[in-house]
């Protein structure tokens, strides 16, 4: 099959900033159909935020906006707020992160939904949710780092507290929002109806603790930071060689005894201190230290030729140069070229998901502001006199 897996379907990407646009561009990627609302004269916020920038285009917003077409709309207009309507009726996918309440306040409530566009699946993004004390609060990833506890737990043991170094929580709204997509794409085809799903930084932030909070949890202890360090296994940390970081994942007892032959100390892995892996963990401290001391004395080169001659994961701790032109990142086409009409060309990153049967591919450049307003706006019925009449008033 030369089609991707979403084709036919018809995404309405009524989002700015990251999350939204993000889920928005992944349907697209598996062959939706996707358009992109924005603002007359200003557009996504994204698209302000540089250098850098390529020919007036923000390096962020490329990163998230392909596989779409663009128009304007005025929404704080009736008559934009009309042609919207139609868009939605239209359309087979809604993804919205106004402020609660705002689509409801336009008139597009569960039952305009319900009479107007039965099948259609809406996707709401927010900062807290559409219920609890906090419901209606704007979110932002970096507070929602801090709220969630994820800052609490990342950085050095006696540092301060450190969010990502990407707004991993806005990353990970997308991802679940998708997901939230495609279970209701599915539950579509049983019962031939449209549904709300939700998804926020605040639920997401707290997901993201993953076994952390579970540690939690079950033990009543508070969680900690452990810098590179993990808080159920050891050694799992980075570790330096004479001439760079080495990131050292040792899973299991069978793995501990071949790091102990490759360093030289066949001794460690029956020492009563080391043995098991809850013993490591009780005297981490002590064999980071001696590991560490290992370590130091070869080159990063040399330790991943060994470790991973040995079945030891291993790899170095890359700047971001080095991970987007390295070997395995070009044979994987991570790093792509997009042509574009007023760039000439960009690099881009490139696709993380492969089907087999409906390939994902870039069909589509990031677009302009408002690219395809009077594509669109054709599409819908309107003559070239309405659509010049809809740009005098504003509208478009």
């Amino acid at each position: 099959m030369d089609e991707g897996a979403l084709d036919g379907l018809k995404v309405l990407d009524l989002t700015r900033v990251l999350a939204g646009p993000l889920s928005a561009m992944f349907l697209g990627d598996l062959g939706a159909d996707v358009l992109k609302v924005e603002r007359p004269g200003r557009g996504d916020d994204t698209r302000a935020w540089g250098p850098p920038f390529a020919d007036g285009e923000s390096a962020y917003y490329l990163n998230i906006n392909r596989n779409k077409r663009s128009m304007t709309l005025d929404l704080a207009l009736e008559r934009g707020r009309e042609i919207l309507g139609e868009l939605i009726k239209g359309s087979d996918i809604v993804i919205e992160n106004f402020k609660l309440g705002t689509m409801v306040r336009w008139g597009f409530d569960d039952s305009w939904f319900a009479e107007h566009a039965p099948g259609v699946i809406r996707c709401t993004i927010s900062g807290y949710g559409s219920s609890g004390p906090r419901a209606g609060e704007l979110g932002y990833d970096f507070i929602a780092q801090a709220e969630s506890g994820l800052m609490a737990i990342t950085g050095e043991k006696d540092g301060e507290p450190m969010k990502l170094g990407v707004a991993i929580v806005d990353f990970c709204v997308g991802l679940f929002a998708t997901i939230s997509i495609l279970a209701a794409v599915e539950a579509r085809h049983r019962s031939g109806l449209g549904q709300r799903t939700e998804v926020n930084l605040h639920d997401t932030g707290l997901q993201m603790l993953a076994a952390i909070a579970s540690n939690h949890l079950i033990s009543g202890e508070p969680a900690q930071r452990y810098g590179n360090g993990h808080p159920n296994i050891v050694p799992y940390r980075t570790f330096t060689a004479t001439d760079g970081e080495l990131a050292v994942g040792v899973g299991n007892d069978v793995q501990f005894l071949a790091l102990c032959q490759v360093l030289g100390h066949e001794e460690w892995a029956t020492d009563p201190r080391f043995a098991r892996n809850e013993d490591r963990v009780r005297h981490r401290d002590l064999l980071e230290a001696l590991i560490g001391e290992q370590i130091a004395t070869r080159s990063r080169d040399d330790w991943i030729e060994a470790m991973s001659g040995a079945g030891i994961p291993n790899g170095p701790v890359s700047s971001v140069a080095e991970a987007l032109s390295s070997p395995h990142a070009a044979a994987r086409q991570m790093v792509t070229s997009i042509d574009h009409p007023t760039i000439g060309s960009f690099l881009s990153l490139g696709l993380p998901m492969r089907l087999s049967e409906n390939p994902t591919s870039i069909d589509r450049h990031p677009p302009l502001l408002g690219e395809h307003t009077d594509e669109v706006l054709m599409e819908l019925g309107y003559d070239g006199d309405g659509i010049a009449a809809l740009r005098a008033e504003g509208i478009v």
